[in-house]
C-alpha cells in the first residue's frame, strides 16, 4: 500500500492505495474508500514498486470517474464553463436557478463534506444554463454541479 499527502485548494487530503488490478484502483481517501477507474491500465507491481502520484491541477481540481452503484445518470450539462464540486459530498442547497445571472465569487450552491457546509462560489461571470444536481444528491469530487455561459 502506498501513502500520500496532497492539499487542493486548502483542504488537506490523506490518500492511500490499496491495490490495482488493470484499470481499476482501490483508494482510501480520508478514510473514504473509493474504486477509482483509471484512464490508463498500469501494471500493478510496478504501481507497488515506483508509485507515479497524479498532482491535481491548481485552479480545477477533477477525479478519475468513481463507480457508484445505483446511482441515477446526471442530467446532461449545458453549455458553457462548468462548475465541478472540489471534494465529494452531499448538496444542501441551491442558490441559483437556469437564467440567473452570476459574478465571480457568487455562492451558487453549498455542498456538505465531512460535517461542514462548503459555499461553492463561482469562478466565471455569466447567466446559469443548466443545474445538473439537486439537494441531497450526493457527488464525487470533479463532479460538474452547473454550468454557466
Amino acid at each position: 500500500m502506498n501513502k500520500y499527502q496532497y492539499k487542493v485548494q486548502g483542504v488537506d487530503y490523506d490518500v492511500e492505495i490499496e491495490e490495482v488490478e488493470g484499470n481499476l484502483a482501490k483508494v482510501n481517501v480520508n478514510g473514504i474508500s473509493f474504486e477509482v477507474e483509471l484512464k490508463q491500465p498500469i501494471n500493478a507491481a510496478t504501481a507497488i514498486s515506483k508509485p507515479r502520484p497524479v498532482t491535481p491541477p491548481v485552479t480545477a481540481p477533477t477525479a478519475a470517474p468513481v463507480a457508484q452503484p445505483a446511482a441515477p445518470a446526471p442530467a446532461a450539462a449545458g453549455t458553457g464553463a462548468a462548475v465541478k464540486a472540489p471534494l465529494p459530498g452531499t448538496i444542501t442547497s441551491v442558490n441559483v436557478k437556469v437564467g440567473d445571472k452570476v459574478n465571480v465569487g457568487d455562492s451558487v450552491l453549498v455542498l456538505e463534506a465531512m460535517k461542514m457546509q462548503n459555499n461553492i462560489e463561482s469562478e466565471f461571470a455569466g447567466t446559469v444554463t443548466s443545474i445538473v444536481v439537486k439537494p441531497g444528491d450526493s457527488v464525487m469530487e470533479g463532479a460538474t454541479l452547473l454550468t454557466i455561459g
